[in-house]
Parts: C-alpha cells; structure tokens; sequence
C-alpha cells in the first residue's frame, strides 16, 4: 500500500474522468502546474486537498490513498466486504466495509486475508436459545492465543475480545449471522460461513 497518493493515481483517475490538468486544478483552486507536479512526483497534494481531490475525481478518500483504481459500486459499505485489520503493536482491531487506508500506532495496516478454519482453528457453532455458542478448541497461552472471535450478519457485527489464559468462547445472538471470524495471534484470521446457526462446509 502506498503512504501516500501517487501521481499516476491522479493521472488516471483525472483521464478517466475526461478533465485537463487545468480543468482539475480549477476544480481545486489550484494551477494547472501544481496538478502536472503531482502527477510527475515533483510534488504532492495537501492534505487539506485530499477531500476536494477525492470528490473531483469521484472517489472515496480511501480509494485515492490506496493507489489502486477501485470502484466502489455502493458508496455506503456492504459487510459482504468487510475486513478486519489488526495492529501488530497496540492489537487494537479496526474495521472497514470498502476499500481503506487503515494505520495504527504509525505504520499502515494490510488487511489480513481471512483463510477458513482449519483443524488447528476448527471453529464450533452450537445453538442455545437464541444465541450461538462459539468455541474454538485452541491454545490461550501467553505466547499463543485467540485475541478476538466476530459475527457478521448483513447489518453489522460483533466483537468479543479474548485474553491469553481465558477461555476461547463467545455467545452471539443469534439473528442473521452469516460469518464467524477467529483471529489467532500467531497464524491470523480464520473463518466458518453460518446459515441458520450451522456451519457450512
């Protein structure tokens, strides 16, 4: 991921959008020389910019920090897309449910691709009233723990923080979970899909 946005982010987004340099430096109140710096990495935009470059160009802020041409087709999320990103450092858990640029305790966090649970991260689902009981049979040890488990439903989701030396368990309601996340520690985010309180496949 890029610190920063790049000038041949600019570029194509500014050529997809049919605008002239001096067009676009109009739009921003900026000359058309300051949009040819950008783009040829002779300079950068401000950052009091970035909003007013964003909406110029019809992206997301976040869209314009990624350095990748994303189109967003549903400006307001889908937690069909949502990811979770874990800090390293401090192991504050941050979310985002579209294309972000997402930094922690100073250092830009990638998404961890979520793998589905394996034998060393079987992830169980049991009904009990209205709740699902979610076990995984893994290691809390200082060294080697679950840090958080989550259900998703397609209107939002819920975190239960795990500790070393706890037990690796949470209860969740019930209604319209469609995805449990594990996040091990040591090996990363693991998944089981959740359809009526069962895990499938």
């Amino acid at each position: 991921m890029n610190p920063y946005v790049t000038g041949e982010m600019i570029k194509n987004l500014r050529e997809k959008k049919g605008l002239t340099q001096a067009q676009l430096g109009d739009m921003l109140s900026v000359s058309d020389k300051t949009v040819s710096k950008w783009e040829t990495h002779r300079g950068y935009p401000d950052i009091t910019l970035l909003e007013p470059l964003a909406g110029a160009l019809s992206v997301s802020v976040g869209e314009l920090l990624s350095g990748e041409n994303v189109t967003n087709e549903n400006r307001n999320g889908n937690m069909k897309k949502m990811k979770l990103y874990v800090c390293p450092i401090c192991g504050n858990v941050l979310t985002a449910v579209g294309e972000a640029a997402i930094s922690c305790c100073g250092i830009a966090l990638p998404a961890p691709d979520a793998e589905k649970a394996d034998e060393a991260h079987k992830i169980g689902v049991e009904i009990v009233e209205d709740e699902l009981y979610v076990t995984v049979a893994h290691p809390m040890e200082k060294a080697h723990y679950l840090s958080f488990l989550c259900a998703v439903t397609d209107e939002g989701f819920t975190l239960h923080k795990l500790y070393p030396e706890g037990n690796a368990e949470a209860r969740f309601k019930m209604s319209r979970v469609s995805r449990i996340y594990a996040y091990c520690n040591k090996d990363g985010l693991f998944y089981v899909n959740v359809m009526r309180g069962k895990v499938m496949g």
